[in-house]
């Protein structure tokens, strides 16, 4: 009985068993179908390898994909590696290309006739290189392969491979443009012979100020007209540049002050030659990189858009073709004064909604050649000179917005002369030394050269009686009519007549008897005295702006040719790179010249700037410059080209002669500023611009 039980679940268990492994069905109601299969769900089948893999061979629209995948970003790997040139020898087993051999060749050559040639045959080789390699870059673009590439490929990869082209191109001419700047920083540093480099003086300002322009927090006046009028508004400034130049700077200054009273400004900058980026940048003030679609459609959308310089003709040209109506939007605030700048805009002047100009002979002048063309203009135009602006005057010790309960205006005075003593000595001037500085883009226009004959003049030659120099120039040039001689005999005859207490008396350039050559630390260094036997100021000369864009090398080269042939003079000239820290060189000088020549300088903005310092200003008789500057009350003027270097060299002897002179038309100078020149009077003209020119809301 025990063996029956014994054997009972035994052979239970092992009949169960046989009839799974049978294959025999099992009734799904029964108990052993239930425990067989209880571990068995449609989630853990599909989780399965087995069911997986039959799961993504059905859905073939995944297969597909994924392959599609794998071979796009394969031919992207090979395409992107063939087309950067990672070892094209070895690359999928080609060998190399000896195309890559002739431009590696070409810019060889190229960087070779850079390193030998001199400054001015670099720039002119450059540009025959330029041209020939994108005549080599044609042909070998156009050559046929090795036989395996298609003519469709190959002119895919020419369409490709030409922006690198052009990128590569673009960004030599760059770097060869910053050698330039290089050399001549080099020339000026190297030469001692060419006088010292001194400056910038940035980090000076800092210190002996305790205040910089990174810790403005503003400088727009809420209360204002200006402010209620653009607050809210969208404005697009046109740059035709980023140099340290006028135009630029004065587009720069507007675009924050807009920004200051509450206004969205967009800026569109045709070309980034110079060094503002960064302060465009730290100013805050939006850059579009596009100068063609996406500036139009800026602009389409914008309540005013101010151009700055007579050469964004080209721009508002285009702009108006491809949107008609937008001339009714466009202030045009033209910075120059030449005729060819006249020439390249003739044929939009008449489309804008309104030209504005600094001065009433720039406007006199561009009108009239505007009736020599028969152009006829949509509006009067405006008059907007430009003003010193918040930070100079803040630094110079006028009421500004700037000023605060630890900054005021008394106290910056004091500090101002804290500066003066310290960029002096930086300078490694003294008491005696009267620094006469100008401070602009070294260029023929600007005259630095006849500056330096005139301090030569000033310095080393016997002054001349008044009567004789008068009958000089009328023997010389008495069959000339030109109108520098003409002004430059009614100014020697002026001087003659004029007996008040700036000019007091022409004797006076003619008191000094004796110069004494005295060597100071192994160099010889000339004094003047006058007939008392008491000491004068020595005269220093400080040339600005080195590395300016806007610089003309030839020209530069010239006047270091002139010093170097002038070795006494050369001893008295200094040099300045180009910055908008401008403060410590005015607050260093005693004098200012303004020496711009042909029509003259169109405003002058240092002009106005070096007034708010306190100095004097010796500026041609044209342009601007006359507007600004009263002869005998705030400085002096004379004419243009060589008959005006005589004339300057007498007027730099006046005033090194009488600092009491000096500091009377600085006095006098300051006070035109507080009454003509300061920023609020600049945007109170703004004000009638921009309620004419603007749409209304």
């Amino acid at each position: 009985m025990e063996e029956r039980l014994s054997k009972g679940p035994s052979s239970l268990r092992q009949g169960s068993l046989k009839s799974s492994l049978s294959g025999r069905s099992t009734p799904k109601g029964s108990p052993t179908y239930r425990r067989l299969n209880s571990s068995r769900t449609p989630r853990r089948e599909a989780r399965s390898g087995a069911g997986g893999t039959q799961w993504f061979r059905s859905n073939r629209v995944v297969y597909w994909l994924l392959l599609i995948t794998l071979w796009a970003y394969l031919g992207f790997y090979v395409q992107s590696r063939w087309a950067h040139g990672h070892k094209k020898e070895e690359f999928l087993g080609f060998n190399g290309d000896p195309r890559d051999k002739l431009v590696d060749a070409e810019q060889n050559t190229r960087r070779d006739l850079l390193t030998d040639d001199s400054l001015v045959a670099v720039n002119n080789i450059t540009n025959k290189t330029q041209v020939h390699v994108d005549r080599k870059i044609d042909v070998i673009l156009a050559k046929k392969g090795n036989g395996f590439t298609s003519r469709k490929k190959r002119s895919k990869r020419r369409r490709r491979n030409l922006p690198k082209v052009r990128d590569k191109l673009k960004a030599k001419t760059n770097t060869e443009n910053g050698d330039a700047e290089g050399q001549e920083l080099e020339i000026l540093q190297k030469n001692s012979t060419f006088g010292l480099l001194v400056g910038p003086f940035g980090s000076l300002e800092d210190r002996v100020l305790e205040w910089s322009p990174e810790k403005r927090s503003g400088t727009c006046d809420r209360k204002g007209d200006f402010a209620r009028l653009v607050w809210s508004r969208r404005l697009v400034l046109v740059f035709h540049e980023l140099s340290m130049t006028g135009a630029p700077i004065s587009m720069m200054e507007l675009a924050t002050e807009l920004l200051s009273c509450g206004a969205t400004v967009s800026a569109v900058v045709l070309s980034k030659k110079g060094g503002l980026m960064s302060e465009l940048a730290r100013r805050r003030i939006k850059v579009i990189e596009d100068r063609a679609d996406l500036s139009f459609k800026t602009a389409m959308k914008a309540d005013l858009v101010i151009a700055g310089s007579a050469v964004c003709a080209s721009w508002i040209d285009q702009y108006i073709a491809h949107f008609p109506a937008g001339g009714s939007q466009i202030a045009w605030w033209i910075m120059e004064n030449r005729r060819e700048y006249f020439d390249r805009s003739k044929l939009v002047l008449h489309r804008v909604k309104m030209l504005i100009f600094l001065s009433e002979l720039q406007s006199k002048q561009w009108l009239t050649w505007c009736q020599e063309e028969n152009i006829k203009l949509r509006s009067q135009p405006a008059l907007v000179p430009l003003a010193v602006n918040d930070e100079l005057a803040f630094v110079a010790g006028f009421p500004c917005s700037l000023n605060t309960p630890s900054a005021s205006s008394v106290k910056m005075l004091e500090k101002r002369q804290l500066l003066r003593d310290a960029a002096r000595k930086e300078m490694g001037l003294t008491d005696n030394d009267m620094l006469v500085i100008s401070l602009s883009s070294i260029n023929a226009g600007k005259g630095q050269l006849f500056l330096l004959e005139s301090a030569d003049l000033a310095m080393n030659e016997d002054p001349l009686q008044t009567g004789s120099e008068v009958k000089k120039s009328l023997d010389i040039r008495q069959d000339q009519s030109s109108l520098s001689v003409k002004h430059h005999l009614r100014g020697l005859h002026r001087k003659s007549r004029n007996l008040d207490v700036s000019s007091t008396n022409l004797r006076l350039f003619t008191s000094v008897n004796t110069t004494n050559a005295v060597s100071i630390n192994g160099t010889h260094r000339r004094k003047m005295y006058d007939s008392k036997g008491a000491q004068e100021q020595a005269l220093k000369i400080l040339i600005g702006s080195v590395g300016s864009k806007s610089n003309k090398i030839p020209y530069v080269k010239e006047i270091l040719s002139f010093l170097s042939q002038h070795a006494k003079l050369s001893e008295s000239v200094l040099w300045t790179p180009a910055t908008t820290r401008v403060a410590s060189l005015y607050s260093a000088a005693d004098v200012y010249v303004m020496n711009s020549q042909g029509l003259g300088e169109t405003f002058g903005r240092v002009t106005v700037e070096a007034m708010a310092f306190g100095l004097p200003v010796l500026g041609t008789d044209g342009g601007g410059t006359k507007e600004i500057v009263e002869h005998n009350v705030t400085g002096l003027l004379h004419p243009m080209g060589h008959p005006g270097t005589r004339v300057l060299a007498e007027n730099l002897r006046f005033l090194l002669k009488n600092p009491n002179a000096r500091k009377q038309m600085g006095m006098e100078g300051r006070k035109m500023v507080e009454r003509k020149y300061l920023k609020r009077h600049m945007y109170k003209r703004f004000v009638e611009v921009l309620t004419k020119c603007m749409r209304s809301k």
